[in-house]
């Protein structure tokens, strides 16, 4: 079996990054609910590196919703009660 041949960024060692190098990098999407996600994720990365952002990947997904794209007919204050920063906050960090 000939070992796959990765980018020097993939972090061999976090399987959660190799398996976004090996299935989601370069790849075309065209799923309007795919792209809404990386959308988020890519917004919550400004200072982050991609890699903290996949390994907080579930957290997002369970403090906001699900990242589902559809029309939501609720007020700031119940998609604000919703979010909690301690869901996708590093918890080894100090404030």
């Amino acid at each position: 079996m000939t070992e796959k041949i990765r980018c020097r960024w993939a972090n061999p060692k976090n399987p959660l990054y190799i398996r976004y190098h090996d299935e989601e990098w370069g790849v075309p999407v065209h799923d309007d609910h795919k792209l809404f996600e990386m959308l988020i994720l890519e917004s919550f990365q400004a200072g982050l590196s991609w890699e903290c952002i996949l390994n907080k990947r579930e957290a997002f997904h369970r403090a906001l919703d699900g990242l589902r794209l559809r029309r939501r007919e609720t007020g700031e204050a119940d998609a604000g009660a919703r979010y909690r920063p301690e869901q996708t906050k590093n918890q080894g960090r100090r404030e």
